[in-house]
């Protein structure tokens, strides 16, 4: 291993140079460990030059420090106001890791991002700690209140569940993919009881034989679509630009359907944004190589 030079630049600060690639990502699970160990409450907050180096943060990091959790919150794909959406896999990973830190801000974690996802404002903390739907297995459930949720939340609904944040009504059963599930979920209802939540093969379509006990599903785009959501849409798009015309997003949001990259319009939704610094009160801030 090369040489390390340790230089204090400012008070608090450290910078390390003469390091090999990845020695960075080790610095911070070990900084995660040593503050667990410690009882020091807060996640390590990496930042990374762009999505590859955060990539291999991750897989380092979970190399280094296998009991530790890592949340990757990454950067939109596309540009602002672009006319596309960012792909569903990277909204599932953005807010399953939001919703994570809004349940425990203080949680044992290592939060790895990049500098765009950084400086982009997020949906408020308070508004993803309250958009939640929880249900038991063997439960009763109000079926119609969960298909509100779900349609209310960012989840398309389509005829077969293929990526995440889709939903399919199936007679009796809802299978729904949430963020931050490996696979999708099928909930079998015996009228309003929740008789069974299973896994699902989203090639196949077939569910697995183990069950699961609960599940706690979380908003599947960071734009909502509520009644609240829609009427803060509306008045802010009017407040902004003025009649709406025949604007088709315009008309797919006051209809309550979801719109192709309606995403970037996220301040007309909310009341106010948040940064993800807000979701971290007390973190240790690492920058990767080049990131500063």
């Amino acid at each position: 291993m090369d040489r390390l030079d340790y230089i204090a630049r400012q008070p608090g600060r450290l910078t390390v140079t003469g390091a090999p690639q990845g020695y960075d990502a080790y610095l911070a699970a070990e900084a995660a460990c040593r503050r667990a160990r410690a009882g020091d409450k807060g996640p390590v907050l990496f930042v990374a030059l762009d999505d590859a180096q955060a990539d291999a943060a991750c897989r380092a990091i979970a190399f280094f420090a296998p009991s530790m959790t890592v949340l990757p919150f990454p950067a939109w794909d596309c540009l602002p106001y672009d006319r596309v959406s960012p792909k569903p896999d990277i909204e599932s990973r953005r807010l399953a890791t939001l919703a994570a830190l809004a349940r425990d801000p203080q949680t044992q974690a290592v939060v790895v991002t990049t500098v765009n996802a950084l400086l982009q404002r997020v949906p408020p903390k308070s508004a993803i700690a309250a958009a939640s739907f929880a249900a038991k297995n063997g439960s009763e459930v109000d079926r119609e209140a969960l298909v509100a949720f779900l349609a209310g939340n960012g989840y398309v609904r389509a005829g077969t569940v293929r990526e995440p944040g889709d939903f399919a009504l199936r007679g009796g059963m809802v299978d729904l993919w949430p963020p931050g599930e490996e696979q999708p979920l099928r909930l079998d209802f015996f009228g309003s009881t929740l008789d069974a939540i299973r896994r699902i093969d989203p090639e196949t379509q077939l569910s697995e034989k183990t069950p699961v006990d609960e599940i706690l599903l979380l908003p599947a785009s960071e734009a909502p679509l509520n009644p609240d959501a829609i009427s803060r849409f509306r008045s802010g798009y009017v407040a902004a630009f003025g009649a709406a015309g025949d604007d088709p997003l315009y008309e797919s949001v006051s209809a309550g359907r979801k719109s192709i990259g309606m995403e970037h319009w996220l301040p007309l939704f909310y009341d106010h944004l948040d940064t993800l610094f807000d979701y971290l009160p007390r973190c240790l801030v690492m920058l990767g190589h080049q990131a500063e």
